[in-house]
Formats: structure tokens, sequence, C-alpha cells
């Protein structure tokens, strides 16, 4: 078996990593809900690669995000779902499907996106995918039958609190500026600290979690985005306590050496850089 640029390699290594008895015994013991998380990983570090701007990573993440998808559609198959193949032909349907302004015929390529056509080929491809699954003998509605209930459990909180937030609003429940969200937050932050005073644990976990859920609801009416958000400040963290360590070794010294108020003086330099 020798490297390819050619993706039937790829299929062909993991059709070989699954094969009884010759496979790979730990490959062989994977599913679907196990590798899930190794897959959600692997976007992750996509998003990594493209934030700090390193191509030479972003080629090899790209890669392993790619297994990600061969691993699946091979266990698929092995179960006769689908294959590789039917999920590259449902991709390619729905790109041409969802952008007749390019693929479509010349009155289509001249008259652009017409507004409102987006939605009206989402609601179409709904209607397909319920007849779908009817057909197969599946639930119609596949993430169950209230209105939230298509929001993936599987997104990260934050990302899953802001896709609900967006849903909700689409039907009107929402505010409609920034102002509100100010104030629900100075109320949450009032709740929280009241559980926090009482000692009831289970009511701290309630509020903390209302808490948060409002602040991505404030990042949505400031058009930011909880994770993004979240990903540049961890960084910042990180540059800023790495010079606080910075500092420390340059004075002989480690941090489990120094004390809170040394190492709170060295952020402060570390943040006036």
């Amino acid at each position: 078996m020798k490297p390819s640029r050619d993706i039937s390699r790829l299929i062909e290594i993991m059709a070989a990593l699954r094969t009884p008895v010759t496979g790979c015994p730990w490959d062989l013991e994977q599913d679907f809900s196990t590798i899930a998380p190794y897959t959600i990983e692997e976007a992750y570090e996509v998003a990594d690669a493209i934030q700090r701007g390193d191509l030479d990573d972003l080629r090899e993440e790209l890669g392993d995000l790619l297994l990600q998808v061969v691993y699946h559609a091979r266990m698929a198959e092995e179960r006769s779902a689908f294959d590789f193949a039917d999920v590259v032909e449902a991709i390619t349907a729905k790109m041409i499907r969802r952008h007749p302004h390019v693929f479509g015929d010349a009155a289509a390529r001249s008259a652009g996106m017409a507004k409102g056509m987006w939605e009206t080929i989402k609601a179409a491809e709904k209607a397909e995918r319920r007849a779908r699954r009817v057909a197969r003998g599946l639930d119609p509605e596949d993430h169950g039958r209230g209105f939230l209930d298509g929001v993936p459990v599987a997104h990260t909180a934050l990302t899953r609190a802001l896709k609900l937030q967006e849903k909700a609003a689409t039907v009107g429940f929402d505010w409609k500026e920034a102002k509100p969200v100010l104030d629900k937050i100075e109320e949450e932050i009032g709740e929280l600290r009241a559980a926090i005073e009482a000692g009831r644990q289970a009511e701290i976990a309630d509020e903390y979690g209302d808490l948060l859920f409002a602040l991505v609801n404030l990042g949505r009416h400031l058009k930011l985005d909880p994770e993004a958000a979240l990903r540049g400040t961890n960084e910042k963290f990180c540059s800023r306590f790495h010079a606080v360590e910075k500092a420390l070794a340059e004075q002989g010294r480690s941090l489990e050496e120094a004390s809170l108020d040394e190492m709170e003086e060295l952020w402060q330099a570390a943040k006036r850089r």
C-alpha cells in the first residue's frame, strides 16, 4: 500500500483497517458514537490552524478531517446504508441545486440569486428529505417534533446556544437590540450572586448556565460568534501567561516559586505591551 493523491487510496486504506482479522484491532472496535468526538476535535484543529495562519498545519489537519468523513462512510457502507460515493454525490447535488445562478441555464445565470430563492430551495430540500425518510420507514422528523429539535446536540454548548437563539429569532422570539440583553445579563448576575450567597450548588449551576446563555445572546446581537470570541480570549490568556512564565525564567525562578502578587504584576506588564 503506497500513498497517493487519489481519494480512492484513502478509501482503500480505511477498508483495510476495518477488515476483520487482518485489520487494525482499534479501528475495528470503533463505531459512529466513539468516532464522533474525534470528528469534532479534528474540525477544531482545522479552525485552530486557520486562526494561526499555519497553512502547513492546515494541510495536515484537513487530511485528518477528511479521514473522519471516510471513516464514517466506511462504517455506513458496512451496514449497507451508504458509501463515500453517496456522500460526494449528495453534497455535489446540494451545491448545484443551491446555486442555480451559477450552474443553471442561461436565464437562471443572468437572473442571479433572486430574493427568497434560498429559502425556497431549502424548503424543497426539506420536503425531499422528509419523503426519503418516510420511504425508508424512518421518522420523518429526524431530530424530533419540536421547533428547536433540529439544532444538533453535538454542537459545543456555546454554539448550540447561539443556534437555538437564532432559530427562535426566525419566529420573532427575540429582543430587537442589544440593550435589553445587557439588562438581562445584570439580572442573571444578581440571581447568581443570590444563589452563591445561599450556598445552593444546584441553583448556582443553573444560574451560571443562564448567565452564559444571556452572554451568548449579547454576542449574537453584537454580531459576534461566541466560540470565536472565546478562542481569541483563550489565546490572549495563553500569550500573557507565557509572558509571565518567561519573565520569571529570566529571573531564574519558576511559576511555583512566585507569589500571586508577583505574577499579577508581571501579568499587568504583559497587558501593557
